[in-house]
C-alpha cells in the first residue's frame, strides 16, 4: 500500500510518499511543490500547487492521501483562509485522481509520532527518520511534516502496528 502525506503551503507544499509492506514502512519519494513567488497572483500559485499535486498523484498512484487540517491562530485568521485555498486545490487534485483524502490535526500527528501533541519540528524530523530508518533527517521540514502525516495515517489505520513500534522503541 502507498500513502502520500501532504503539508499544504502557498510557497512550499511538502509531500512524502511511503510504501507499506506488512509492518515495514519504506520511503518512496519526498519533495516540494513550489507555489511560486509571493508576487504572483493567488490564482497562479494555486494553479502551480494543483498541477504539482496532480502530477505526483498521477505518477505514484497512492491509495490514500493524508492532509493536515486547517489551524487558525486567533492573531492570524487570514493565514487559515489562504491555507484553505491550498487545501482546496489539493483535495480537488485528489478527487480527480480518485485518491481518498484523510485529514489530521497537527496535534494528533505530533502525538502519534512523538507521544506529545506539542512536539517541535526537530522532534518530528527525528521520529520520521527513525520510523523510516533513514540515514539523514528529512529536510526541509515541509517534507518531514508530510511524511509524518503519511505515517500517522498508516498508524491510525493499524493501531496494533503502532503498539508494536512502541514496544520495539522502548
Amino acid at each position: 500500500m502507498r500513502i502520500i502525506g501532504i503539508d499544504p503551503g502557498l510557497q512550499r507544499t511538502g509531500y512524502g510518499l511511503i510504501e507499506i509492506n506488512g509492518s515495514k514502512l519504506r520511503l518512496v519519494e519526498g519533495g516540494i511543490i513550489s507555489g511560486g513567488k509571493s508576487s504572483l497572483s493567488l490564482e497562479k500559485r494555486l494553479e502551480y500547487i494543483y498541477k504539482g499535486v496532480q502530477e505526483v498523484l498521477s505518477e505514484y498512484r497512492p491509495e490514500a492521501l493524508a492532509l493536515e487540517q486547517l489551524f487558525s491562530h486567533y492573531n492570524h485568521p487570514y493565514t487559515a483562509v489562504l491555507m484553505g485555498h491550498a487545501r482546496g486545490v489539493i483535495c480537488l487534485a485528489a478527487a480527480n485522481s480518485k485518491t481518498p483524502v484523510f485529514s489530521y490535526a497537527a496535534t494528533k500527528v505530533k502525538n502519534m509520532l512523538t507521544g506529545h501533541g506539542r512536539a517541535s519540528k526537530a522532534q518530528i524530523q527525528l521520529s520520521v527518520k527513525s520510523r523510516l530508518k533513514l540515514n539523514v533527517i528529512p529536510e526541509p521540514n515541509d517534507i518531514a511534516d508530510a511524511l509524518a502525516l503519511a505515517i500517522c495515517h498508516w498508524e491510525n489505520m493499524n493501531p496494533i502496528s503502532n503498539e508494536q513500534y512502541s514496544l520495539v522503541k522502548s
